[in-house]
């Protein structure tokens, strides 16, 4: 099996497609939604973990360009905005490798980037949203 992380940008009039549907349907690949931003009035991006053999990995691909989406091969890290994290803990509960942590007697939660296996679940799990994707490749947030 073949497995890539795919950042899917969608222009505005596509933003209702459910073009990424069809490559679990005609393309036989599981993808897993890491993340997305959409809006009726600005182009649209998605985050996917997409698995499969490479030859439909490749036909998907193509498939999803042929629609007018433009994809990315992500590289990527997870980050922390200072200015938004209020250091409540909620990620350190998630985190499988102790990447983020309690340092005590302060109680401020530590984020050492060397332990992070990018498995994404702090994003899901910030209240606050403090802790987002950044693409190497556009040096953006994407999340």
């Amino acid at each position: 099996m073949y497995s890539k992380i795919l950042i899917l940008y969608f222009p505005t009039e596509m933003a209702h497609n459910a073009v990424v549907c069809y490559l679990a349907k005609d393309y036989d690949i599981i993808f897993n939604i890491l993340g997305a931003k959409f809006s009726n009035k600005e182009d649209g991006i998605m985050v996917l973990e997409v698995t499969g053999t490479r030859e439909n990995y490749k036909k998907g691909v193509r498939f999803l360009k042929d629609q007018g989406v433009r994809v990315s091969y992500a590289e990527q890290e997870i980050f922390r905005d200072e200015d938004k994290c209020t250091h409540c803990g909620a990620c350190t509960a998630v985190c499988p490798t102790a990447a983020l942590w309690v340092k005590r007697p302060e109680m401020e939660v530590i984020f050492d980037k060397d332990k992070c296996s990018m498995c994404e679940l702090c994003i899901l799990t910030c209240p606050t949203r403090a802790m987002g994707l950044f693409s190497k490749d556009t040096d953006s947030i994407l999340l």
